[in-house]
């Protein structure tokens, strides 16, 4: 029996140490797999945002040259780059998506005025990245720009001129190019053409994890805010990308929240947009 102990024990230790060396192994790839999903990413909203390549912008804020600080806070209007909102709203989509997936929050994603599809790009570009393939990315859009105010319906619409501006109204036909410039033109990504108070309403859109609000005027993001608000899922987020910029979209998120009589807590993101956990 004694005589067996030694050869147990260099059995066991052996053992031991092939365990140590596999869980090792494990750790480093897990490491690995976590540095390139973040550098594919990271390149991806480098593209997006057009800092990879430095596009000036659309001469209509009243820049026409590249700026970095611009960029990064979205504060201009490129003319190649794939979305406006900036790299820290940017980053900001690619958290709070790699949040519901890493808490397994229930549904879609969706953006209600996508513009050239860079935020929905970025969206499907995580579900790439962490071989998610059970959710989809909903890009929801007129394709034709904004609608003219209803001053009647909608007063605090009053004297927008966002329905003035060519540059916003982007064919759905571009907007699946530039998807596919990325690789990520698939059956989970789903294109709804239309004003909001057409399609979001009728969407066959079950569940959403992530819903983000980019429609710029009162009536826009109260009727996407009525249509799917109560299809985010507990744990979900909703983002509204000019809460800060356009006092007619501010006052849409507080009077439908006041309807509910709920107060959530805003969370800033970069002085332009905000979001908030739903309970």
């Amino acid at each position: 029996m004694n005589e067996q102990r030694p050869g147990l024990f260099s059995a066991l230790l052996q053992t031991s140490q092939n365990l140590f060396r596999r869980n090792s192994e494990l750790v480093y790839l897990a490491a690995e797999r976590n540095r390139l999903i973040n550098r594919y990413l990271t390149s991806v909203q480098d593209c997006l945002s057009g800092s990879i390549y430095e596009d000036p912008p659309l001469n209509v804020l009243g820049h026409d040259q590249f700026d970095a600080h611009l960029r990064e806070y979205g504060w201009d209007w490129p003319s190649v780059a794939h979305t406006m909102i900036g790299k820290k709203r940017l980053a900001n989509v690619r958290a709070l998506t790699e949040s519901v997936l890493g808490n397994h929050i229930q549904g879609d994603l969706i953006e209600t005025g996508v513009w050239r599809g860079g935020a929905c790009i970025l969206m499907r570009a995580v579900l790439d990245a962490y071989c998610v393939t059970d959710r989809r990315v909903w890009v929801a859009d007129s394709f034709e720009g904004l609608p003219p105010p209803d001053h009647e319906k909608y007063p605090a619409d009053t004297g927008d001129t966002f329905h003035t501006y060519d540059e916003l109204s982007v064919p759905m036909e571009q907007v699946m190019r530039n998807f596919e410039k990325y690789g990520l033109l698939d059956e989970q990504v789903v294109f709804l053409k239309g004003w909001f108070k057409d399609t979001l309403t009728t969407a066959p859109i079950e569940k959403l994890a992530l819903l983000r609000l980019d429609g710029d005027m009162y009536e826009s993001t109260l009727d996407a805010l009525s249509a799917l608000y109560d299809k985010v899922s507990s744990g979900g987020y909703v983002i509204v990308d000019d809460y800060n910029v356009v006092p007619a979209c501010k006052q849409a998120v507080h009077d439908f929240l006041a309807a509910r009589e709920f107060a959530p807590t805003l969370v800033e993101i970069d002085g332009v947009g905000v979001y908030w956990q739903v309970p």
